[in-house]
């Protein structure tokens, strides 16, 4: 069976997945770039044949974003901002070729049709449980892993319901101090899974948790 997976997802020091004030411009509120300026100096980012972005750690991590990926299940917060669902011609916020190029199951309580986009993105929009919604997605990826893309509190519903095989936590040297938290709720999530963590000299350190064998 296929894997359900959590790559790159990014963390401030105090927890913070997302920024408070996500609008149309602001994507991740207040935050802004900052938790994600450690995979723009990579050079799996700046592209596999530039020589501008940098090697090491960070880059053996980015690069698995999409590796093995068949599918990905997101939250309607990571698709678009809050009132989306009141414009039917919006197709989210990332641009006309989102960087998925796989089938992408949005859970949202607003469902619509199938947006087909440039690039071999597809979003299909689900009012589902976690495990219907990785049913559908499995399905979609063809033998290939499951990204669970966030935000975070989607992220938290698939780990709370013990559906993700394997999670890449990043964790940015900054502060949020308000926002949305990845860990809220999940004492002890640790608990089944073989933690390992990993630091970069960009300062953010790299968690991974894989389900530990039975």
């Amino acid at each position: 069976m296929s894997l359900a997976r959590v790559q790159n997802f990014c963390i401030s020091l105090d927890g913070f997945g997302t920024g408070e004030g996500q609008s149309a411009e602001a994507h991740f509120g207040h935050a802004g770039e900052r938790l994600h300026r450690w995979m723009f100096a990579t050079r799996w980012w700046q592209g596999s044949t530039s020589q501008a972005g940098g090697g090491g750690v960070d880059d053996t991590f980015a690069r698995q974003f999409d590796a093995g990926i068949g599918a990905e299940i997101m939250g309607a917060g990571k698709w678009g901002h809050p009132g989306w669902h009141e414009d039917p011609e919006w197709k989210g916020a990332w641009g006309p070729n989102p960087p998925f190029h796989t089938p992408v199951f949005v859970l949202t309580h607003h469902p619509r049709a199938s947006i087909e986009m440039e690039g071999g993105t597809t979003f299909h929009f689900l009012d589902a449980s976690p495990a219907e919604a990785l049913e559908a997605a499995r399905e979609a990826a063809d033998g290939k892993d499951v990204r669970i893309g966030g935000g975070p509190s989607v992220i938290r519903e698939f780990v709370a319901a013990w559906l993700v095989d394997h999670m890449h936590v990043v964790v940015v040297p900054i502060v949020l101090g308000r926002g949305v938290r990845l860990w809220d709720g999940l004492e002890g999530a640790e608990e089944g899974y073989e933690v390992e963590a990993a630091s970069s000299p960009s300062g953010v350190t790299h968690v991974t948790f894989t389900r530990a064998a039975a």
